[in-house]
């Protein structure tokens, strides 16, 4: 494997560990205004997410710094054609921290009221658009000789781009869902799996007319293989969920998301960017990339840290494995 395809797979494995892990933050942020009943309530949904979701977000700075360092091509094409969906996103993604770090600081209704609706236009906005964003990528977009998005905003709100955000925007749902099933105790808890086994069955139609339309426009075997393991672990997820096995539901959901992304991805290699103006303007693994010499010093990075990272990660995770509930919310 020659490094400008082992950094394509290391990009697509940060963005399996982003989707994943804040797929479930935006989740509860979009469930807070659904599920909860009252102001505890809503801080028992904050709490399951309290301690993880600043870190689940790195795995997005880490993602853009790797596909800077080592395709600064795709970079470059992809946040200058992309810009106005990426603002909104970065905005979104700002205003929801803002949201969640504020909300306690003062004990009026109406400023708790207000950091809720900007946490739940936070988590809305970001699942949505992701979506739209890597359904693009890999549909094509206009790129010109010069490498360079020649198109416009409307231009990425296609049937198959809006597709792929309904399909991010319901998935994340029911993954925050099983979540906080998986989190919560008592009344909360039912809800929420509830509420995720409704919305799983919007999900799964979405998500099983996405995989076959990508599928049919690849049409290789490898991406047939992922997308039906796709529908697979989503429906166990459900299952799951039917039968009040929480850990397993969230993990169906959690496999599921990683799949998709790794079908996406796998529809997407050799290129990085597909022009749909000529297919000889794409960007490629090896016309995208950065020299040798820089893939392999980050090369060496990447095996020294990650592991780091990764047991830091997961010990964060072990640490607040705990339920929680209404009773252990102070007045």
């Amino acid at each position: 494997m020659d490094l400008t395809t082992f950094w394509f797979i290391v990009i697509a494995v940060l963005w399996i560990g982003y989707l994943v892990l804040e797929g479930f933050d935006f989740g509860v942020g979009m469930l807070m205004a659904l599920l909860a009943r009252d102001d505890k309530e809503r801080r028992v949904l904050l709490n399951t997410i309290g301690p993880v979701w600043d870190g689940n977000e790195v795995w997005l700075i880490v993602a853009g710094g790797a596909t800077f360092a080592a395709f600064p091509e795709w970079y470059a094409t992809l946040f200058s054609g992309f810009y106005v969906p990426l603002l909104l996103i970065l905005v979104a993604l700002i205003v929801r921290i803002i949201g969640i770090e504020f909300r306690s600081k003062r004990p009026e209704s109406w400023w708790r009221l207000r950091c809720d609706i900007v946490i739940g236009f936070g988590s809305v906005v970001p699942a949505l658009v992701w979506g739209v964003a890597l359904a693009n990528i890999v549909r094509g977009v206009p790129i010109d000789a010069d490498q360079e998005y020649v198109g416009g905003l409307l231009d990425l709100f296609n049937p198959y781009g809006v597709l792929g955000g309904l399909v991010t925007l319901t998935v994340f749902l029911v993954h925050g869902a099983f979540f906080i099933g998986l989190k919560t105790t008592g009344p909360i808890r039912e809800r929420a799996i509830a509420m995720g086994l409704r919305v799983g069955v919007l999900a799964a139609f979405l998500t099983t007319v996405f995989v076959g339309w990508t599928a049919l426009r690849d049409d290789t075997m490898q991406v047939w293989a992922v997308g039906v393991g796709v529908l697979v672990a989503f429906v166990l997820g459900l299952a799951a969920a039917t039968a009040r096995r929480d850990g397993w539901a969230f993990a169906g959901t959690a496999v599921a998301i990683g799949l998709l992304v790794v079908m996406l991805f796998a529809a997407l290699f050799p290129d990085v960017m597909v022009s749909s103006l000529d297919p000889a303007w794409s960007l490629t693994t090896d016309n995208a990339s950065s020299t040798p010499y820089t893939l392999k010093i980050m090369s060496w990075v990447a095996v020294v840290f990650t592991p780091i990272v990764l047991i830091y990660q997961s010990w964060s995770y072990w640490v607040f494995r705990r339920r929680i509930g209404v009773q252990h919310i102070p007045g």
